[in-house]
């Protein structure tokens, strides 16, 4: 089925949902945007009547780092802004009477407020279009979850296509293959013609035990990783998955960042660094990456440091997503994957698609 059916000659009213974390939008949202985050029982695994407290004390614990954080970046998350800025970019590539909608989970726009503004709009269909390439529970079910709830509340009955991930959609990867090709020779140009160089694709972690309880993001984002190396062709690049942003005491996902920085520290490489499960900037692009960890890096000696950009709204990534959403809305009602059925193997129980094909 071609692109082109997904809008027939006389098209249905359609919204496109977009799914993000969201972040706080002013000093004052930090504090209730960090309960918000722990208190999700997709994030806090921890039986119900435990959460509160606990949530309540790693927010605490999280606060102040937080604060420093965001005072970096002018007392608040980008984020809004910048998926706004998304969504107007996909809003473009849409006819009449398709309309672009955003649905953040921790902060404002909640999945509530979104709900009731798309069913005062009367959509005779709706896509939910989560801006997580790969799926998790932690991330694209948790978003998911509160919009259905959301949805129920309002009434919202019009049926719903829901795009449940695209590790390595082609359009996706060769979108990102750019940004991170650029970076590559910006980084040959600059550095002497001696000096090795090593990617290093750093997704957000998660706890390990999440994984090993079927969860298939650390999957989709090694396939991602895999993908976006073939469409560069350079045989011979070295290159690794790195995870950042360890949040509780618990075992993560390895490596992480820091200790591949720290490597390459030793190894004498310099470093090209990809955010590879983020398509927005965010504190963790513009703090911790920017900031931070090029501190790690000087501190290790490495010859050199760059990072690729986020997506945001580069056209090719915004023409990406755009495929992504005419070929979804061609399918029809209920849930796809970026291929059409399952991506995730059997073991991972966490796949939306559970025992179908």
């Amino acid at each position: 089925m071609s692109d082109a059916s997904a809008f027939p000659r006389t098209a249905p009213r359609t919204a496109i949902v977009l799914f993000n974390l969201g972040g706080p939008d002013r000093p004052e949202a930090i504090r209730p945007f960090l309960k918000n985050l722990f208190t999700d029982p997709a994030i806090l695994r921890v039986p119900f009547f435990i959460r509160p407290f606990l949530a309540r004390w790693i927010a605490r614990a999280r606060l102040a780092p937080a604060r420093a954080n965001y005072a970096l970046l002018g007392g608040k998350s980008p984020l809004l802004e910048l998926t706004e800025g998304q969504a107007a970019a996909l809003q473009g590539q849409f006819p009449d009477p398709a309309r672009v909608f955003i649905a953040m989970r921790y902060w404002h726009p909640f999945s509530a407020e979104t709900a009731r503004l798309v069913a005062a709009w009367k959509p005779d269909r709706v896509l939910l279009l989560p801006l997580y390439p790969q799926f998790s529970t932690t991330t694209t079910a948790s978003s998911l979850a509160a919009w259905r709830e959301a949805a129920a509340r309002e009434g919202l009955a019009a049926p719903v296509t829901t795009l449940c991930c695209w590790p390595d959609d082609p359009g996706y990867i060769a979108a990102t293959a750019a940004l991170v090709r650029k970076t590559l020779a910006e980084a040959r140009a600059r550095l002497a013609p001696a000096t090795p160089l090593r990617l290093l694709f750093s997704a957000h972690g998660l706890p390990a035990v999440i994984i090993a309880g079927g969860d298939p993001y650390q999957a989709e984002v090694e396939a991602t990783a895999s993908a976006v190396v073939a469409s560069l062709g350079e045989s011979d690049l070295d290159w690794r998955v790195c995870y950042q942003s360890r949040a509780t005491p618990q075992k993560w996902l390895e490596p992480s960042t820091e200790a591949e920085i720290a490597r390459a520290g030793r190894d004498g490489v310099a470093l090209v660094v990809a955010p590879i499960a983020f398509v927005s900037d965010h504190s963790e692009t513009l703090v911790e990456l920017d900031i931070d960890y090029a501190e790690v890096a000087k501190n290790h000696h490495v010859p050199g440091y760059f990072r690729v950009p986020a997506q945001n709204d580069d056209p090719g990534f915004i023409a990406a997503l755009a495929g992504l959403a005419r070929r979804a809305l061609a399918r029809g009602p209920g849930l796809c994957s970026h291929q059409g059925g399952r991506v995730c193997a059997r073991a991972h129980r966490g796949c939306p698609f559970g025992d179908r094909s």
